[in-house]
């Protein structure tokens, strides 16, 4: 599982260094292929390509006309592109997904289980503020026994 929270630094050249923890975890597990993309924009995703593989499966049984799918590969084609680590452990994104995350320089790399988060710090930290963890998120989670 990917956990936890590590800064890194993309580079002048938009390559995100993958932070050693979750670059180990990943080279085990799925390899050197990533799709990288966003839904809103706002952060980089990077899905290895195993993952991403069977949101596509999952995807597909959906009508190929059906909104919500069309709405959301709309954006995941838009922002993403398959890319492959290098020997180093850096990652491309690509400059349309760069500016519009803003993610330049400092960056914050986030675990979520299947796939990677990258969001620019403070950006971030204004999430989490406007969204509160609440008693309702508890009731919600406790139903998993968490």
């Amino acid at each position: 599982m990917l956990r936890g929270n590590y800064t890194a630094r993309i580079d002048p050249k938009g390559r995100l260094k993958v932070p050693t923890p979750f670059r180990r975890l990943i080279d085990e597990k799925y390899g050197t292929e990533f799709y990288v993309t966003s839904i809103t924009g706002d952060n980089v995703q990077l899905y290895p390509l195993p993952e991403w593989e069977s949101i596509e499966k999952r995807l597909s049984l959906l009508p190929s006309r059906d909104p919500t799918r069309i709405k959301f590969l709309d954006r995941t084609n838009y922002f993403g592109q398959q890319q492959t680590m290098d020997a180093q452990g850096r990652v491309l994104i690509q400059p349309l997904l760069r500016r519009s995350s803003e993610v330049l320089g400092d960056v914050v790399v986030l675990g979520y289980l299947s796939y990677l988060e990258v969001w620019e710090l403070e950006k971030f930290q204004q999430r989490l503020a406007a969204n509160p963890y609440t008693e309702e998120d508890e009731v919600a989670i406790a139903r998993l026994g968490i």
